[in-house]
């Protein structure tokens, strides 16, 4: 059976429904589908984290998203051909709907050429900000290390201050630790010589002040006889007057009684220079330059037994005892002042006593 012209639009449409061509369809279908069951191992930020496999990807995306564009506008206009040219009112094309359409496709290609502009300068903006994020990120480490770079000034600002005072408070020359080393040991040895002169020093003290006991025990005891003896000296002047024999025994103990006295007590002479000044010499023991004489002159008030003030030559110099003496002069204890004199002189405490 031959077809007729009026059959072919017919076949046509069977032919084109045969073809499976499903564009619709798959426009349905893909704006019904479910992308949540994906991988998210393909969208996580790990596939995007490198830029150039980013940039493949969107390449890629784009290659394929231009063909899918033109295979649909090359199914749409043979679909639009073909109803054309079965339908039985077919539209009438002018030049004027041409146009309309060239000028609809002109401004698409504007809005898409904006769009396209747009999207450069995104990409433009999004490039000078990673650079910008990792020029920040180098301006942040140079600040830091910056500031690092100035407390480590300033620190060794500090340092060098620190080191001119320690300078200056010790100056050349300055001790080692060899030396301080060896200067304590000086100084150990020194102390332990020290410390064995203090003791014999001590033990000579001691020996002294025993001797000085035993002494003070006999000028007691020779006291007490020259006590018994001036009363035994008043008793025979009263009863026999000067002719008594007794008298030149008397006399005789009288005289050896006071040399002992004055041996004691280092006496040499004594002198009334005046009625009311009276001048004690003693000798002093110095172990290295012999004996040496001191000179105690004494003043008193006149006519009285107060003492007024006192003097005190060692070999030949003054000593400058105003604190002994005054002490003693206020509470007029002679004896207690030529006891502290001779104790101070004979100690050897006087930084200006010469040796």
């Amino acid at each position: 059976m031959m077809s007729t012209p009026s059959d072919a639009p017919k076949q046509l449409q069977d032919t084109l429904d045969s073809a499976k061509l499903h564009i619709l369809n798959t426009r349905t279908q893909l704006k019904s589908y479910h992308f949540e069951s994906l991988d998210d191992s393909t969208s996580g930020e790990g596939a995007l984290s490198d830029p150039a496999v980013v940039a493949s990807d969107v390449a890629a995306q784009i290659s394929f998203l231009r063909k899918l564009k033109f295979q649909y506008l090359e199914q749409n206009a043979k679909d639009k051909y073909v109803k054309t040219i079965v339908s039985d009112d077919a539209p009438l094309i002018t030049a004027s709907s041409n146009e309309e359409i060239r000028l609809r496709n002109e401004e698409k290609k504007r809005k898409l050429k904006e769009m396209k502009e747009k999207l450069a300068e995104k990409q433009e903006d999004g490039r000078a900000l990673t650079s910008w994020c990792s020029c920040y990120t180098d301006y942040q480490k140079a600040r830091a290390l910056t500031s690092h770079a100035a407390s480590l000034s300033a620190k060794i600002l500090d340092a060098r201050l620190a080191l001119t005072r320690l300078r200056q408070a010790h100056p050349h020359p300055r001790l080692t630790i060899a030396t301080a080393t060896a200067t304590l040991d000086e100084q150990v040895a020194q102390m332990q010589e020290l410390d064995d002169e203090l003791q014999g020093l001590e033990k000579r003290i001691e020996e002294s002040k025993g001797k000085l006991k035993a002494e003070m025990g006999d000028v007691e005891r020779l006291r007490g006889v020259e006590r018994e003896r001036v009363a035994e000296l008043a008793v025979i002047g009263k009863e026999g007057g000067d002719d008594d024999p007794r008298l030149g025994g008397l006399y005789d103990w009288l005289q050896a009684a006071m040399n002992i006295q004055c041996s004691l007590l280092s006496l040499k002479s004594s002198h009334a220079e005046s009625d009311n000044e009276l001048r004690l010499t003693y000798y002093i023991e110095s172990p290295s330059n012999g004996p040496k004489e001191l000179v105690l002159t004494l003043l008193f008030i006149p006519n009285t037994r107060q003492l007024a003030s006192a003097s005190v030559l060692y070999d030949g110099a003054d000593l400058d005892l105003g604190d002994v003496i005054d002490a003693h002069i206020q509470a007029n204890d002679i004896p207690g002042l030529v006891w502290a004199v001779l104790a101070r002189v004979r100690a050897g405490h006087m930084g200006n006593i010469p040796q």
